[in-house]
């Protein structure tokens, strides 16, 4: 996993699933409309964030790069851990790769327990998309 910088500028991360091989267009419309919907400036993400398993998917690494911010891995095992906050788990999604979920659940993992989730899954035909933030302990 690579390192997240979170602070008071960028505390959100936009958690990502996608089938092999959708195209880069389609999960960037997708990832800007989840911004959009959220009301979140750009400028505020501090990760991509999705299953290991999407490690090399063209589609998440060029969100990534567009935003300027890392692209994280989780295994299934670490994402299934996040169920119990999940606001869409999927008994499919469970089936095809071991969790209940990847967008909402990668989002989450990458900002851990104080985590939220603000945008649960949209999808596209062909991807998924959610948001989460983490508020900042004042000193």
């Amino acid at each position: 996993m690579s390192e997240i910088t979170i602070d008071e500028t960028k505390r959100h991360v936009l958690g990502l699933g996608c089938e092999r091989g959708t195209s880069d267009s389609e999960v960037m419309a997708l990832a800007i409309e989840a911004l959009d919907a959220a009301g979140i400036d750009a400028a505020q993400l501090a990760a991509v964030a999705s299953i290991d398993s999407r490690s090399e998917e063209t589609a998440i690494l060029a969100v990534a790069a567009h935003f300027s911010v890392p692209a994280v891995f989780f295994d299934a095992a670490r994402l299934e851990e996040e169920t119990p906050r999940l606001k869409n788990p999927s008994a499919i999604v469970f089936a095809r790769v071991g969790c209940h979920g990847v967008a909402e659940a990668a989002a989450l993992a990458a900002l851990g327990a104080d985590a939220e989730l603000v945008l649960g899954k949209i999808k596209s035909q062909h991807a998924t998309v959610a948001v989460a933030r983490i508020g900042l302990q004042k000193a």
